[in-house]
């Protein structure tokens, strides 16, 4: 029992890394409601902060991580913010001190203010080492916050934007949970909607416009638009790719089958490709 519960934590660990994965929620309704701007705060680590109240308790240091399937907080936030219920007794062993999963009654960003917000409890290791080095951060904020909303980046402002949307993210851990019980069988996983086929990335220091394309897969739509490794991409249909993050957002919001530019940078000089992206899943 012991061994099947700590297999289990470890697999979910996996999954919620901080690794900064190409999960980018596509909830545009087309709807023109106000939007939001919100701070943030650029880590050495290239991961983002942004300041949030749960239950009117803060505000605390959270990562704002478009990998993260859920909100994760610590046991100290939760405590202090009231998250665990009166009769909660946690279990005899925790890994990693991980407690399960918990109703926020109140979860605040800025203006925004979302009520019975699902998050898991644990100390996250790789949270506790950037907290160790870099100041105090107490949990992630994950798909399930940011989904509900079209979001834009800023990185010279270093500002988001959010414009609410009435998109219902699914529940992700139920769906992890559905995944680890099912053991080796055929896994879906969410991707942007839609898929260039490459891999990009950019240096830390690195303050040139764009992102270095390091593969271009075979067969795939970036190959067949003519982007070569070593381009550098400046947009995707019109929108900037400044970072692997920006790239993977304006993905997600270009229509599959829909002919789209791509300006990149080869040799010194800029060239527009037109690209028609494949539907991710």
């Amino acid at each position: 029992m012991k061994r099947s519960y700590l297999t289990t934590c470890r697999r979910l660990l996996i999954m919620l890394g901080l690794v900064l994965c190409p999960l980018v929620a596509r909830a545009d309704d087309g709807s023109a409601k106000k939007p939001v701007v919100v701070p943030f705060e650029l880590l050495k680590t290239q991961h983002m902060t942004i300041q949030v109240k749960i239950n009117g308790k803060g505000p605390y240091r959270l990562i704002f991580d478009t990998g993260a399937p859920v909100t994760l907080i610590n046991n100290k936030v939760a405590k202090e913010a009231g998250v665990f219920p009166k009769d909660f007794r946690p279990p005899f062993f925790a890994f990693f001190g991980s407690m399960g999963q918990f109703k926020i009654k109140s979860l605040g960003v800025g203006d925004l203010k979302l009520e019975n917000v699902d998050t898991m409890v644990m100390d996250h290791p790789t949270v506790a080492a950037i907290s160790n080095a870099l100041g105090p951060i107490e949990g992630i904020v994950g798909f399930n916050f940011f989904a509900k909303y079209s979001m834009t980046l800023d990185y010279q402002a270093k500002t988001m934007t959010f414009v609410p949307s009435t998109f219902q993210p699914p529940d992700m851990m139920e769906n992890l949970m559905k995944i680890l019980m099912a053991g080796n069988t055929t896994r879906k996983v969410l991707a942007p909607a839609g898929l260039l086929g490459l891999k990009v990335s950019k240096d830390q220091g690195d303050a040139e416009p764009g992102v270095t394309v390091k593969t271009v897969f075979v067969g795939s739509p970036a190959a067949a638009a003519g982007i070569k490794a070593g381009d550098r991409m400046l947009t995707l249909d019109n929108r900037w790719t400044d970072t692997p993050s920006d790239c993977y957002a304006a993905a997600s919001k270009v229509i599959p089958g829909t002919p789209v530019r791509a300006r990149i940078v080869r040799d010194g000089k800029e060239v527009e490709l037109k690209v028609e992206l494949r539907p991710g899943l």
